[in-house]
C-alpha cells in the first residue's frame, strides 16, 4: 500500500493535470482527472488511442461517479449492489460528461474498484479517475511498474507500485441495465 506521502503526491499530480500509472485488479492503469481535457488528451496520446473510443472511470465509492452518470435512484441502488469489484458497467452519461471521456457517446463506462491501491488513489484525489490499461494501442497491458516504464519511459508523472492479480483478465464490461456483455 502506498504511504500517506505517496498518496498526497499522487493527488497533487492528478489535481495539477498530471498522468499517473497504478495497479488495478488485473493490469496497470493510466489515470488522470477526467474533467481535465488536457490531461485526458495527453493520456490518450501516450497510448496512441483514439478519443472516440472513450475511457473508463473508476471510483472509490459510488458518490464519486454521480456527477458523470444519469440514472434514476432505483437504478443507482441496483448498480451499487454490483460493487465494489471488477465489474465495469456502461450506463447513461450525465450532461456533464465530456466527449473526451464518453468518446462522443451518450453513455459512459464506470466502476467502483475493489483494488485497495486504485481505490485509495481515487479516495485521496477526491474524485473518480480515468482508468485505461497502461499500454500503447495494440500492445499487451502492463502488469508491473517495469512494463509501464518500458512502454512510457519518463513520459508519466508518477508510477504507483503495487500488486495486480496476474491470473485475472481485464475487467468485464457490461451494458446497463440489460447486462449485455461488451467485454468478457
Amino acid at each position: 500500500m502506498p504511504t500517506a506521502f505517496q498518496l498526497r503526491r499522487a493527488r497533487e499530480i492528478i489535481q495539477q493535470g498530471g498522468v499517473i500509472a497504478y495497479p488495478t485488479e488485473a493490469v496497470y492503469g493510466l489515470g488522470c482527472d477526467p474533467a481535465n481535457a488536457d490531461a485526458v488528451l495527453r493520456l490518450l496520446s501516450l497510448k496512441v488511442r483514439d478519443w472516440r473510443k472513450g475511457v473508463i472511470l473508476i471510483a472509490a465509492d459510488i458518490d464519486q461517479l454521480r456527477p458523470w452518470v444519469d440514472l434514476p435512484p432505483s437504478d443507482w441502488q441496483q448498480l451499487s449492489a454490483q460493487w465494489p469489484g471488477p465489474r465495469t458497467w456502461v450506463v447513461p452519461a450525465s450532461a456533464a460528461a465530456p466527449d473526451w471521456i464518453t468518446g462522443g457517446r451518450t453513455e459512459i463506462a464506470v466502476r467502483v474498484t475493489a483494488h485497495p491501491i486504485a481505490s485509495a488513489l481515487a479516495r485521496h484525489a477526491g474524485m473518480a479517475l480515468v482508468s485505461t490499461s497502461a499500454n500503447p494501442a495494440q500492445r499487451p497491458a502492463g502488469r508491473s511498474p517495469i512494463d509501464v516504464r518500458r512502454y512510457f519511459g519518463d513520459a508519466l508523472d508518477l508510477i504507483v507500485s503495487g500488486p495486480v492479480d496476474r491470473r485475472a483478465t481485464p475487467t468485464a464490461i457490461r451494458h446497463w441495465p440489460d447486462g449485455h456483455w461488451l467485454r468478457t
